[in-house]
């Protein structure tokens, strides 16, 4: 009996092949903890039926290249590829948490602090700066 799995499609790029990702859970063998894991199946698709979020069953079958052990039986639920894209479009459109994006710039750096009394003090490189003497380094 060939094994049957159900995933949904996460590439559709290569010419009659999908990457399927394949969801399973299972008891972590040592600790006992449900945990979650997936499996990537490169998939033959000849006739190109499968899209990007679709999900689909596959078939295991006879080796078709070095990657490609299974075969697509049929899309059992079609995706909407409008929220597909638009999950895509945000995912890449989250910002870095760099000083840069998080409003932090370079010329705060050498602008002088003030204390809670008002008194002005030198940045950080200035002031270390003044208190070593010029001849120690």
């Amino acid at each position: 009996m060939k094994t049957r799995l159900r995933g949904t499609v996460t590439s559709d790029a290569n010419a009659k092949t999908l990457k399927v990702e394949v969801q399973r859970r299972y008891r972590h063998q040592k600790y006992g903890k449900i945990v979650r894991g997936r499996t990537v199946c490169h998939t033959h698709d000849p006739h190109e039926r499968g899209k990007l979020g679709d999900v689909v069953e596959i078939i295991e079958c006879k080796p078709h290249s070095k990657l490609k052990r299974w075969e697509l039986v049929r899309v059992v639920q079609a995706s909407d590829e409008v929220a597909v894209k638009a999950s895509l479009e945000t995912e890449a459109d989250v910002p870095e948490a760099t000083g840069a994006a998080a409003g932090h710039s370079a010329a705060q750096d050498d602008q002088p602090v003030e204390s809670p009394e008002g008194l002005t003090e030198p940045p950080t490189g200035e002031a270390e700066a003044a208190a070593k003497p010029e001849g120690l380094a």
